[in-house]
């Protein structure tokens, strides 16, 4: 379903009838993103014309990227697994993530060698190589969310989400991450999906205080979109890369999730933004 109504002072609807989505990403023209409540992976172009890429059958939380090959990585969180899309359609195991945790598994992001960053469980982050091998390259992490890796592939930063901040660390040679540092302090912002734009600035998306927020390294607030309802995850796209998507979804909290899910009061929003993606996701 689509509408073009206003639900903020900037922000337009573009699909509604979303049960919980997460994890979007832009990919070959159209936006992709989890709908965690519907179990299914949904691309919608910008004209607001949705389809169902791929039913699921998991449980919250899921989240999706992809190798450099073009083959579709799905982040089982449940049961601790990175699946794998083949070309011909076949869905297979590219990473065990049990043999680093098996509390569960939440975001993921793909560098430009092919290397996988998931984090969630007990606060960590762990990498998976190309043939699947997945080690563990940093803890303590406050509620990991979402992650990005600078246009040069040498940063990743991450939204702790219960530290109200953005924590980057430097990429090494073999994958590991290392010169942890507080990116930006957001105060009172809650941090959970992020994206980086060409002006080296981070959007991060935000539930419980309802916006997206821009801010550069150190901090300082460039652009604030606020809206009418919780906002899970943010990514730029479009034909010129300048086009904001944001996720949102009225939310009262885990317990209430499945309700939510039923009620189909998730969104995907546009805003018009001051510069293009860079980096990935």
């Amino acid at each position: 379903m689509t509408s073009k109504q206003p639900i903020s002072s900037e922000a337009l609807v573009l699909m509604n009838g979303i049960a919980m989505g997460e994890s979007p990403r832009w990919h070959q023209g159209r936006l992709w993103f989890a709908d965690w409540g519907a179990q299914q992976i949904v691309a919608v172009d910008l004209a607001g014309t949705s389809e169902v890429m791929m039913d699921t059958h998991l449980d919250l939380p899921f989240s999706i990227d992809w190798l450099p090959d073009g083959r579709l990585l799905l982040v089982a969180g449940r049961a601790s697994l990175i699946l794998r899309k083949e070309n011909d359609g076949t869905v297979v195991t590219h990473s065990d993530l049990r043999s680093v945790s098996d509390m569960g598994w939440n975001e993921i992001v793909v560098d430009r060698n092919g290397r996988a960053y998931v984090n969630g469980g007990p606060g960590i982050i762990a990498v998976v190589n190309a043939d699947g091998s997945a080690r563990q390259v940093a803890d303590n992490i406050a509620f990991p969310n979402g992650m990005a890796i600078t246009p040069d592939n040498k940063t990743l930063i991450i939204a702790e989400s219960h530290g109200k901040r953005l924590t980057a660390f430097d990429i090494d040679v073999d994958g590991g991450l290392s010169h942890r540092r507080i990116w930006a302090d957001l105060v009172d912002g809650v941090p959970d999906g992020i994206c980086i734009d060409t002006d080296n600035a981070v959007w991060y998306a935000d539930v419980p205080n309802k916006r997206c927020v821009r801010v550069r390294e150190g901090g300082e607030v460039l652009q604030t979109v606020a809206v009418d309802r919780g906002c899970f995850a943010c990514m730029l796209g479009g034909a010129d890369g300048k086009t904001l998507f944001i996720v949102a979804t009225e939310w009262r909290g885990m317990a209430q999730a499945a309700a939510v899910a039923a009620e189909r009061t998730g969104l995907i929003l546009t805003v018009r933004a001051p510069a293009a993606a860079a980096g990935r996701p």
